[in-house]
């Protein structure tokens, strides 16, 4: 198994380690839980947008895909969802204000140092099932960093977007978020009584 491989399939598992420390040195302050819900908030509307496109696929364990994904989000960013997820976590970390500057660069690296295996992954199999269409794609569209104008509408993928879809595949990311975001939520109150 590679390290792509490995990261990927848990790719679940993999936030606890980032999250036990922002939980135990915790110090939210009503400031650091305003901007961070706000980034984090943004990181989820980037996924959101992005599975509305992309589908269940998003939650498999194996790297596939069904589609080659290059609208929505996928044509100004191709990995809106990890960029998403980097939100996520960033937005978090500053709501606990734990261990504030450095859990927040170590996480950047930690989940950077992730997202670059997988994608390194995935791209591999887009790039040998896809061929040409994936290379005009990648060399059109940046990796993490938005990039406009967009991918050329004429190139673009026709997929339907399905909002219901979207919502029945992040469910799991949803209550994942709410449940720390209420850990956070206490830990704020335990402090200021």
């Amino acid at each position: 198994m590679t390290a792509g491989q490995f990261f990927f399939k848990y790719r679940s598992y993999t936030p606890i380690p980032f999250v036990i420390p922002l939980l135990l040195y915790g110090r939210p302050t009503l400031l650091t839980l305003i901007i961070g819900f706000l980034i984090a908030m943004s990181g989820e509307f980037l996924r959101f947008w992005g599975v509305s496109y992309a589908g269940g696929e998003t939650r498999t364990r194996k790297v596939g895909a069904g589609n080659l994904v290059t609208q929505g989000p996928f044509a100004y960013l191709r990995n809106p969802l990890y960029t998403g997820n980097i939100f996520i976590y960033f937005g978090i970390s500053i709501m606990a204000n734990s261990l504030f500057p450095y859990l927040q660069i170590i996480g950047l690296v930690y989940f950077y140092i992730q997202y670059y295996y997988i994608i390194n992954e995935e791209e591999e199999f887009l790039r040998l099932k896809y061929k040409e269409k994936y290379d005009d794609y990648y060399n059109s569209v940046n990796k993490f960093i938005p990039k406009t104008p967009p991918y050329d509408p004429k190139k673009q993928s026709r997929l339907k977007k399905n909002l219901k879809e979207a919502y029945k595949s992040e469910k799991r990311t949803f209550q994942g978020f709410l449940f720390i975001i209420l850990l956070i939520l206490l830990i704020y109150v335990l402090i200021n009584g």
